[in-house]
């Protein structure tokens, strides 16, 4: 049994997002370092903040990523030999952490790096926005004429799209004058995965080259980059993938469709937020798709793991 471990990017930030990570003691130091990062320990950032404050860039970066190691290392003694890990947008640096190639207080320094990159190239006024129901080349056709750019590509015709809030405003009344099935802002505030965080890859490159990484990882785990769904077979390329992943394409639709075609018998997505496992449920119905958030507590998904996956 092979289990594809999915680390959630941000914009689905929530005041219970650590309702079953917040309390377990393999995560301790995790919560510790990163409220060093935010100031505040993430547990109270979420909870006594504001939304507008959660979902800022840095702050939203560091939180998705603290609870991606937490739900790791809590649920490390439930999972099976044969891991695949793949990471939606931030989530993909987590992922280098979930697989053990990154330790994970350097994976949490290194989004908080990762975020000030990206807002240091960030012009006011960017953002994302996501689209379903149109066609690529409908979707070109619109980003083409208003200056925008496919950010993300997930499975069944859904697209994020990257840009200014001008641009993505445009876009949004044509996409609904052709009778898009949903379009809405994304709660991000830069232009993830676009040609304009170009100077922010750069940088982040270079903070990469600071970072010791345990390459290969552990046997039986498979890392997946981004950009292109492959799977990661030198540290050296997936560094350089993982830092033009900022500013290129992340084609998820592929990395989900890899994590099929090596063998997962089910994916579990480590929150917040439900978004992967559902695109998962919904490409590939006859492979069960959870997400911690679906679950009461720890015991519940060392249960459907041990259904599914078994050890």
């Amino acid at each position: 049994m092979t289990l594809a471990i999915l680390c959630s990017g941000q914009g689905r930030q929530h005041p219970d997002m650590f309702a079953l990570t917040g309390g377990a003691p393999e995560a301790a130091g995790l919560f510790a370092h990163a409220a060093k990062l935010l100031g505040k320990d993430p547990r109270d950032f979420v909870r006594g903040e504001s939304s507008e404050t959660v979902h800022r860039n840095r702050a939203g970066q560091i939180l998705c990523t603290v609870q991606a190691l937490a739900a790791a290392a809590a649920l490390r003694d439930a999972l099976p030999g044969r891991i695949i890990v793949a990471g939606y947008s931030v989530g993909e640096v987590a992922a280098w952490g979930v697989s053990g190639v990154f330790n994970a207080m350097d994976t949490l320094d290194l989004v908080a790096r990762r975020a000030e990159a990206m807002d240091a190239a960030t012009p006011p006024g960017d953002g994302l926005m996501f689209v379903r129901g149109l066609s690529r080349s409908d979707i070109d056709r619109l980003c083409e004429r208003h200056g925008a750019a496919v950010a993300i590509v997930n499975p069944g015709d859904a697209f994020v799209l990257g840009g200014s809030r001008t641009a993505l405003r445009a876009i949004a009344s044509e996409a609904n004058a052709m009778y898009a099935s949903r379009v809405v802002d994304v709660p991000v505030e830069v232009a993830s995965h676009t040609k304009r965080l170009a100077p922010a890859s750069a940088v982040f490159r270079e903070s990469l080259c600071a970072i010791s990484a345990a390459f290969p990882p552990a046997a039986g785990t498979r890392l997946l980059s981004g950009v292109d769904g492959a799977t990661v077979l030198s540290a050296e390329t997936g560094l350089d993938k993982l830092a033009a992943q900022i500013s290129q394409t992340v084609q998820w639709a592929s990395c989900l469709q890899s994590c099929v075609e090596a063998g997962a018998t089910a994916f579990l997505e480590l929150g917040p937020g439900h978004a992967l496992s559902e695109m998962a449920a919904g490409a590939w119905r006859d492979v069960p798709a959870r997400s911690l958030d679906d679950f009461r507590s720890l015991q519940g998904t060392r249960n459907w793991l041990a259904q599914h996956v078994g050890r």
